[in-house]
């Protein structure tokens, strides 16, 4: 960025810009407290509203937060890194280990909200799934907590017919997850298509995510499909995008 484009950038921009090299440089480490608005206003040179704004914008970026009474702090929390692929390797869960454990090593991940009931398919979930609206289906909604903050939002959907009477309609599906179940039923994931975008969260996400204003999340879509090529679940998922980093590794 050379001088003059710099000139044209917003003040409270140019002061995150320094507060985020200075994060990135480590000259302020993790759990770090950062200038206040204050400070900031007496360094710059600006106006209040103008100091807020440039430390809101490293909130939104995920890497400072606030503590109330105590002021704003470089972000301690180590982003989940989602391995795509060894995540869903049939060594992984069919050794009875949890999708999800690939991702946070040695850290713990607890689902704190747990729903388990049914629903009918409509055209959406009726076309993700090959199966005629109206289809009844099982659903299975998650919240995930790691280090006391929510990352994650997982909805699944698989036909009824496939779960009914089976530990996958229940809270608890056992060793190895929804996946090792159905390879025990005879409908054993072999292939996986995910899509991912991005958005802004609606209000219920922000509220269940405790996302920072201005935070987007990533929507990951997951469908799993036996060798006959049937699906058998589509996993709908809502991810903090500050919280993550999403890694696909594969040989060309």
């Amino acid at each position: 960025m050379t001088d003059q484009d710099s000139g044209r950038r917003p003040k409270y921009q140019r002061i995150a810009d320094e507060l985020r090299t200075a994060i990135q440089s480590g000259a302020f480490a993790p759990g770090d407290r950062l200038p206040g608005e204050n400070d900031l206003m007496t360094t710059y040179e600006v106006a209040r509203m103008t100091a807020r704004q440039a430390l809101s914008v490293l909130r939104n970026e995920g890497l400072a937060e606030a503590r109330k009474g105590a002021g704003v702090f470089v972000r301690t929390f180590r982003p989940l890194r989602r391995r795509g692929i060894p995540r869903l390797a049939q060594d992984h869960w069919g050794t009875g280990r949890s999708v999800w454990s690939a991702d946070i090593e040695d850290r713990a991940l607890v689902v704190d909200q747990i729903e388990v009931g049914g629903t009918t398919a409509d055209a959406r979930l009726a076309g993700a799934l090959g199966l005629p609206t109206g289809a009844p289906l099982c659903v299975r909604s998650r919240r995930f907590i790691l280090d006391d903050k929510p990352v994650l939002l997982s909805v699944s959907y698989l036909p009824a017919a496939l779960t009914e009477d089976t530990p996958i309609a229940t809270q608890d599906t056992g060793p190895g997850g929804t996946y090792a179940r159905l390879a025990e039923l005879g409908h054993q994931p072999v292939h996986f298509r995910e899509e991912i975008r991005c958005r802004m969260p609606t209000a219920d996400e922000s509220e269940r995510l405790a996302l920072e204003f201005g935070t987007p999340v990533i929507l990951i879509a997951r469908t799993a499909f036996t060798e006959k090529g049937v699906a058998v679940e589509l996993n709908e998922m809502t991810l903090d995008s500050a919280s993550y980093v999403l890694e696909y590794d594969f040989d060309a």
